[in-house]
Parts: C-alpha cells; structure tokens; sequence
C-alpha cells in the first residue's frame, strides 16, 4: 500500500513534457490478472495522484505498444507480464481552470497476466504502492475516471 512516501511526493515535479503537451501522449497500461484479482497502483503523479489505476506509462520512441507495456509494468511493480488483448482506447484530456489542456494522453490498455508462478510485488518510486485486489475490494478505493471505464468495459461494476 501507500507505506507513507506521500511526503516525498509533495516534492516531486511533473515532466514539462506532460504539462500542457503540445500534442497528445501515447500511454499504455495493462489490466493484469490473476485468478480473481486484478494488480492496480497508487499514483504518485498527476493526473490522479493518490488514485488507484492499472500500472503503465508512455511509449517510447521506437518502442511497440506491448514492449511499452511489459516495460512500464515491470518498472512499477516488479512483475514480468505476458501482454494478451486490447480491451479499449481512450482518451484522458484534463483542462485547467482556465480551460487550458494541462493533459492530454491517448491511452491503450491490454489483458495481461503474470509471465511465471513466482509473484513478488515489487513497487517502484514512481508509484506510492501496488497491491492485488478482488472486484468487491477495489468497489472500495478511490480509483481513476479512466480505470472505473476500463472496468465497466469488462464487466466490473464500481
């Protein structure tokens, strides 16, 4: 869980290059399974910092979407993935009070399950923590706008 890094987070800077982009980002994200539970991470950065959400990040250049994937879940949580299916793309467009894009990501998340038998969480400093969830458990956290679509489109109701 959140093992109390909120207090380093109060300090962390957001990327220029996600702060009022100048196009959109292309992020990845994987809805990791295993048996009846689903893997999800406590953001440490806006947008949704403290929000519970799939583990994922951007593509890099050159990079393809399920070694982005693989890459950006691994980094968060320690957890070596086998990419299924894609289940949806959205968008995540965040404006300021002025009306100003402050964020604007293409989001495009996978199926996935753990790549071996061995699960060892493992969250990054990236995220404020990691932890695997029944459907009735995650019913109860504060969770992403983008996350509780995703879950609707697979037939979780929170």
């Amino acid at each position: 869980m959140a093992d109390g890094h909120e207090s380093r987070w109060a300090e962390r800077k957001i990327s220029p290059r996600r702060l009022y982009p100048d196009r959109p980002l292309v992020g990845v994200g994987a809805l990791v399974q295993m048996e009846n539970k689903i893997l999800l991470i406590q953001r440490a950065d806006e947008p949704g910092k403290g929000l519970w959400s799939i583990p994922g990040g951007l593509v890099e250049v050159g990079e393809t979407l399920r070694d982005a994937v693989r890459r950006e879940v691994e980094e968060e949580t320690g957890i070596p993935i086998e990419v299924g299916e894609l289940i949806d793309v959205m968008e995540n467009i965040v404006r300021d009070e002025d009306g100003r894009v402050k964020f604007h990501y293409v989001l495009i998340d996978f199926r996935a399950k753990p790549a071996s038998e061995k699960i060892e969480l493992k969250p990054s400093s990236e995220v404020l923590g990691a932890c695997w969830f029944t459907p009735e458990e995650i019913r109860k956290l504060p969770l992403t706008q983008t996350v509780r679509r995703l879950l609707r489109k697979i037939g979780i109701q929170v």
